[in-house]
């Protein structure tokens, strides 16, 4: 990337009196690709259409060439400041036509700004989408904004850009002026947080962590010791272990992300493992299809043949795998033998046969609290592999496939607390006391926190204390997901432990992150469009065992293509934003949407006296069975968790009314309901 944010800049009054030709040559040695000249012939329709739209603004303002938009990967082509407003414009000079997918651009473009531009916190975005050859009666010259004074796209041709300005400026007036100069708001701090999606795309692209998210926080430190302790374990020859640990959307994914593609990019072989399939399924796709549209433009500028999918997609895959895939590889050719797996006699040359140890000297394993038991896995292995008696846990194994490694190697786990969902998942404990049991020589890296939040007991760290070296930067306390608001986590926390009176106090403090509440699916749909601007993404949600919103049109038994529902945009009936599909806690653990709706049914109720929640499943198609498992229930309540905490921008919580009518039907009574309702509306949530 280039250090300087803009290629171009200039006041108004300058840019006026130089000439096309210099302006050219000045973005071009700014450029770090080669210029071809469908992008030279670009820049100077641009000049020139803006030289003939800004000439009345002499000494008014200010312009920014191609300014940089780190979290999504791009540069806007133009921003304009003129008394202080903010114009953000693109051009569509090859097109000459509008599209919907231009319009979403530029209307991103003026929304990052606004959400992570420092600068932009109380400033007016215009965004304005130009196809100077378009026709007048396909322009939009509406004035339309929203309360964060970010407006609706505006689409012009050449000769209406000048008009445009002109009613704007003529009709919007800021009630107290910003005080920043325009060189200081170029330059002004830049602090986005990406989704995990967009941030995987803009790690692969050679940006960096600090570059696509906040400063200063969680994640730098945690990222930085982590550096530390794999530079320490390759000069020094040692074997470790390394546990990330923080609440949901504090960052531990984009951390794993951010290591695997930093060493691969340094020629260090690493591998980022999740057994969520879903995120796995979903990054891969991401970056496949964003890896084959850059090559595209490399290709044509190198005069060669572009990559297809699939060798993208194989290229991608050689730093994000599905855990069980790497599991299996390092199965080949060993066998069970006195209660260990070995290497089969004469299958290998020796142990320090390169088929037989892994590739990689740094594994880092995603949700690694999901990695399974002894039981499940020998089960698994029982059924599925042909494997009897299958001796390890899935973190046992998993960690003796690294200490086949000849010299150095470190294990990182990513440890999301209170996200056990599934059962045969191991937990924590499963990880130390393997440690425990089978590597004495290991280093452990963790933080303190894990003592005092009951992750782990005492009595565990114990068996490790020889071990054990206290990293307190290793545990994330600050949620990363919603941008609008970092105590969202604490919020759905108190209100899962009913603790009614906190609960309402941090909600008190979400001031600029919206959670209503309503009885009706029709109203929330129509919540999430409302608010939903550019390419944001919204979606419905619901519990695994939510079986009787079916009778509302919620039907969590159907599994829709959770890729499609994440990537598509809305012109695809697969989209969550078509808000026709929706995705379980399964689905969606690991990844986020920007607004969504999460539908309750009575599988998690309130007891009559609203002290304790009540756990249900439907067993039949008359009745509710009651959860009486210790660790079921726990799952449960981890789901609403999950399901909570998606969210970066806000949520409509949908409880339905039940089942009134006579004869009544008996999976849906609205007393239970209604439990759930108003304790939610006790808390303070604000009804639609």
């Amino acid at each position: 990337m280039a250090a300087q944010r803009y290629y171009y800049s200039d006041s108004i009054t300058d840019f006026l009196s130089r000439s096309t030709n210099e302006i050219v040559g000045d973005l071009t040695l700014a450029s770090q690709h080669d210029i071809n000249d469908e992008t030279a012939q670009s820049w100077v329709e641009e000049i020139d259409t803006l030289r003939e739209a800004l000439e009345a603004y002499s000494g008014r303002g200010s312009l920014y060439f191609e300014y940089n938009i780190p979290r999504m990967g791009r540069r806007a082509d133009v921003i304009v400041l003129i008394d202080g407003i903010v114009f953000v414009v693109e051009y569509k000079t090859a097109e000459q036509r509008f599209t919907r997918e231009a319009m979403v651009q530029v209307w991103d473009y003026a929304l990052d700004l606004k959400n992570f531009q420092e600068g932009c916190l109380d400033r007016i975005l215009i965004p304005i989408l130009v196809a100077p050859k378009e026709k007048d009666s396909h322009c939009h010259l509406t004035l339309k904004h929203f309360e964060d004074m970010v407006y609706e796209p505006l689409m012009v041709n050449r000769k209406k850009l000048s008009e445009v300005f002109e009613s704007v400026l003529e009709g919007v007036v800021y009630k107290d002026k910003p005080t920043l100069d325009d060189d200081q708001w170029a330059k002004s701090g830049y602090s986005p947080t990406p989704t995990i999606i967009e941030a995987a795309i803009a790690l692969y692209e050679e940006n960096t962590v600090e570059e696509i998210t906040k400063h200063g926080g969680d994640i730098d430190k945690a990222s930085e010791e982590l550096c530390h302790i794999i530079d320490h374990c390759r000069e020094k020859k040692r074997k470790a272990i390394c546990f990330i640990t923080g609440v949901p959307g504090a960052g531990k994914t984009l951390i794993g992300l951010n290591t695997a593609i930093d060493q691969f990019n340094r020629g260090e072989k690493a591998v980022y493992l999740s057994g969520n399939f879903p995120l796995v399924e979903v990054l891969q796709e991401a970056l496949t299809r964003d890896y084959v549209r850059r090559d595209k433009i490399r290709a044509k500028a190198e005069k060669r043949k572009a990559y297809t999918k699939a060798e993208a997609k194989s290229k991608v895959k050689a730093f994000i795998q599905m855990i069980h895939h790497y599991r299996d590889l390092y199965l080949e050719g060993t066998e069970v033998k006195d209660g260990r797996i070995v290497p089969i006699e004469g299958y290998f040359q020796s142990h320090t046969d390169k088929a037989y140890i892994p590739v990689e000297h740094v594994a880092i394993f995603d949700e690694a609290q999901r990695a399974w038991t002894q039981a499940e896995l020998k089960r698994f292995m029982r059924e599925k592999k042909g494997i009897k008696d299958f001796p390890y846990s899935e973190p046992e194994y998993l960690i003796s496939c690294m200490d086949r490694q000849t010299d150095w190697g470190l294990v990182v786990c990513l440890v999301g607390n209170g996200q056990a969902i599934n059962k045969g998942e191991a937990g924590l404990k499963e990880w130390i006391e393997s440690v425990h049991r089978s590597y004495p020589s290991w280093d452990v890296y963790m933080s303190d926190f894990l003592v005092t939040s009951n992750d782990v007991s005492k009595e565990d760290l114990a068996l490790i204390h020889k071990q054990l070296i206290a990293k307190e930067e290793l545990h994330l306390t600050m949620s990363m997901r919603s941008f609008r608001s970092e105590k969202v986590s604490l919020f759905v926390n108190q209100l899962l432990d009913l603790q009614k009176e906190e609960a309402a106090a941090t909600l008190c403090e979400l001031e600029k992150y919206p959670i209503v509440l309503t009885r009706s699916l029709d109203t929330a749909k129509q919540w999430l469009r409302s608010h939903a601007r550019g390419s944001e993404r919204f979606g419905l949600l619901a519990s695994s065992k939510a079986e009787r919103l079916k009778a509302i049109g919620i039907n969590v038994r159907y599994q829709p293509d959770f890729v499609h529902w994440f990537l598509e945009d809305d012109s695809d009936i697969r989209s969550s934003n078509c808000l026709e599909d929706t995705l379980t806690e399964f689905k969606v653990q690991g990844l986020e949407i920007d607004w969504a709706c999460v539908t309750w049914d009575a599988d998690l109720r309130l007891s009559k006296d609203g002290m304790s929640w009540q756990h249900f499943q439907l067993r039949s198609g008359t009745q509710w069975q009651k959860i009486n498992k210790e660790i079921n229930k726990e799952y449960q309540i981890n789901a609403y968790r999950v399901l909570l905490t998606r969210a970066r921008q806000g949520m409509v919580i949908v409880v339905p009314n039940g089942d009134n009518s006579v004869p009544p039907d008996e999976t849906r009574k609205p007393e239970w309901y209604d439990g759930i309702y108003s304790y939610l509306k006790s808390l303070g949530l604000e009804e639609i």
